[in-house]
């Protein structure tokens, strides 16, 4: 594992091998690694650092308001994560981070960060597109919630990831993400998804579905 692989990530966008270097040196850092099922960040505890995730892969469940566990996303190296809440007012852990795939996690100080920001106005740029990304994401994620029917979520989560200008759509998830995701069952899903191809309103091939009716799916939301 080499650990020049974080500069991969859009955190470090546009770093010259020069910036590269001088970050690394300045910044105040610790690698650990963990093996598959352990649970390393528990949802509410303290955010007090910038986490790149180096290699492996995490599962990232939140619990909700009903005290169901809901599966959010899996993420895969390299990538950092939950960057946004280093330095929020209320820097909590939004969700908790299972390793799903051993993981090697670098870990540096808040107070470096900071320093770097000040030194690197380009670092302060990329670290505030990501951290306005990441909470798209997450008002992204609450807006499928507010959705009371499994029906509706599915179609809002077409919308959100159609291309611009196509009718088609490709997966990014597995019916089983999806459900997790969604916050119910897998069969349940896969009912209401076989409804809507049943009604002509989409077609699906393998991960792709074609949305055939968009003004329909529209007014159901």
């Amino acid at each position: 594992m080499d650990i020049t692989d974080m500069f991969k990530i859009p955190l470090f966008k546009n770093f010259t091998l020069k910036m590269r270097e001088e970050f690394l040196d300045k910044l105040e850092y610790t690698v650990e690694e963990h093996p598959k099922g352990k649970t390393i960040i528990h949802q509410g505890t303290t955010c007090n650092a910038l986490h790149v995730l180096l290699k492996g892969k995490l599962n990232v469940d939140v619990l909700d308001v009903s005290g169901n566990i809901v599966r959010v996303e899996t993420i895969q190296a390299p990538r950092t994560f939950a960057t946004p809440h280093i330095f929020s007012e209320k820097n909590q852990f939004p969700a908790t981070f299972t390793v799903d795939e051993d993981v090697v996690l670098l870990k540096g100080s808040k107070e470096s960060v900071f320093t770097l920001m000040h030194s690197m106005p380009l670092f302060l740029h990329n670290f505030l597109c990501v951290s306005t990304s990441c909470n798209k994401c997450t008002m992204t994620r609450l807006k499928v919630l507010s959705f009371r029917g499994i029906r509706n979520r599915f179609i809002y989560y077409l919308f959100e990831h159609q291309q611009k200008d196509s009718n088609v759509v490709e997966l990014e998830h597995t019916q089983e993400q999806l459900a997790e995701y969604f916050g119910v069952t897998r069969p349940a899903l896969s009912k209401e998804i076989g409804r809507l191809v049943d009604e002509g309103f989409i077609s699906i091939t393998r991960r792709k579905v074609t949305i055939l009716n968009k003004t329909a799916l529209t007014c159901m939301l």
